[in-house]
């Protein structure tokens, strides 16, 4: 059996690790929902501009989007308008 000095070398490796992967896991998740944020709103303004300069973003469209994303994905998609 390793002795208490090698169990605490091995504990705090492993420990840092473990932080190391969650601080990674939490920027890579950020990432990934930033872009499909704006693939999001991407996908919103190119269907709202109908080839003009600048969209009208009627809120019908986005009160319909917000109402069906939030039955299926719960809160995150609630917009007031």
């Amino acid at each position: 059996m390793a002795n208490i000095e090698t169990q605490n070398d091995i504990y705090s490796n492993i420990k840092d690790l473990i932080e190391k992967s969650r601080k990674q896991t939490v920027k890579v998740v950020n990432s990934v929902m930033v872009y499909t944020h704006y693939e999001i709103d991407k996908m919103i303004v190119e269907e709202e501009q109908l080839g003009k300069e600048r969209a009208d973003y009627p809120k019908k469209l986005i009160k319909v989007l917000s109402e069906r994303l939030t039955k299926e994905f719960s809160k995150g998609f609630h917009i007031e308008i």
